[in-house]
């Protein structure tokens, strides 16, 4: 019997981490089967829509959240990203309306766990998973804070990690190199990336002969854009030209599909992930970049401290360029580094795959559907 599945996401042509991931997950639940998935999309505005999205949910609008909980209820079950900015009300608090609406086993996957909330976002989370059937956090880090800081319980909460598309991951480093190596930072680009303390630390590793070459991919975020346009990364140019870092480093501002994307991630020796924020607990970038069997380089957010614990990435300091420089020049200078990281994060990456984490979402809404059912 197949199964009826209902997203509530952003979605593409949305371009950001929730809508990509929600993309991923439904294709990972119905490849190879005959399952549906209906997606309900999170949007400021309405949009024309088309193809698997059956509702737009409309910050605001409480006839588009009645009708989103319609489409839902005709599914056997609703999967509902949960992050504050993307519901509307103050702190996303629109999602506690949806779910009170829906009638269907609720599985809500938390993206951000704040260590340190306001008052008004411990109490939306806390009702957001009173009112899920299950939780799903992404992290061992993401449940402790559950644990710790809100009032949860527990046995509702399941730790699924985040998917990542198989990118053929090598094994270790080439013996012979006559180029430089290539250190990438990847993403939707804003304040908060961190991508000043790369090319400061870029700029301590002169020495090198040759030099490494840093490129930064990605598109200026949406929501950033829409405030202040290409502020954020006109001042990064800005920065690389008084370094006179030009012939190294580059910008490439490129959207790009799944499988350029996966073009890209080969092409690199290794991931620098400078992020600012000490809240992260959980990184679809650095995810990726394990499950690719690249070697990184990332400052102590808490999903670089949980992920890179078996060895495939070094820690550094945030906001600390003379470490980042010090790391990369240890990845880049002595190949046993590079070849024990790139071997621990292939070793990892089977698990990491979309088709192993889409198996746990079949298991849990399995085991949630036969819950539902009267004996």
């Amino acid at each position: 019997m197949s199964m009826r599945y209902g997203f509530v996401s952003t979605y593409p042509p949305t371009q950001c981490g929730l809508a990509t991931f929600a993309a991923a997950l439904r294709g990972a639940l119905l490849h190879g089967t005959g399952d549906e998935g209906r997606v309900v999309r999170l949007v400021d505005a309405p949009e024309p829509g088309a193809g698997e999205v059956v509702a737009q949910l409309v910050a605001g609008d409480a006839a588009s959240l009645r009708q989103a909980a319609e489409h839902l209820n005709q599914c056997d079950i609703a999967i509902v990203q949960h992050e504050y900015g993307v519901y509307g009300g103050a702190d996303g608090s629109e999602v506690l309306q949806l779910l009170d609406q829906v009638t269907v086993p609720s599985v809500v996957i938390l993206h951000t766990v704040l260590a340190d909330p306001t008052r008004r976002q411990r109490l939306v989370l806390e009702a957001v998973t009173a009112k899920a059937d299950a939780v799903v956090t992404m992290t061992v880090t993401a449940r402790d804070r559950l644990a710790a800081g809100y009032a949860v319980d527990l046995r509702k909460v399941t730790i699924i990690a985040h998917g990542a598309p198989a990118l053929q991951p090598a094994l270790a480093g080439p013996a012979f190199r006559t180029g430089p190596f290539t250190v990438l930072t990847w993403g939707l680009l804003g304040p908060g990336k961190g991508v000043e303390w790369g090319i400061a630390a870029m700029a301590m590793l002169r020495d090198l002969a040759p030099m490494p070459r840093y490129l930064i991919a990605g598109q200026t975020h949406p929501k950033v854009a829409l405030h202040e346009g290409e502020a954020y990364r006109d001042r990064l140019r800005e920065q690389v030209r008084q370094a006179g870092l030009g012939p190294w480093i580059s910008f490439d501002g490129h959207y790009r599909n799944a499988a350029a994307l996966a073009s890209l991630v080969r092409s690199a020796d290794v991931v620098l992930l400078p992020y600012d924020s000490t809240e992260q607990v959980t990184s679809g970038v650095l995810i990726e970049a394990v499950a690719a069997g690249k070697p990184v380089v990332a400052t102590q957010f808490p999903h670089a401290r949980e992920l890179l614990a078996g060895g495939a990435g070094l820690l550094v300091p945030h906001r600390d360029p003379a470490a980042i420089a010090a790391a990369l020049r240890s990845v880049i200078t002595r190949g046993d580094v590079l070849s024990r990281m790139a071997a621990a994060a292939a070793a990892t990456a089977p698990r990491l795959l979309w088709p192993a984490i889409a198996d746990q979402y079949r298991e849990l809404a399995d085991r949630l559907i036969s819950a539902s059912v009267p004996a």
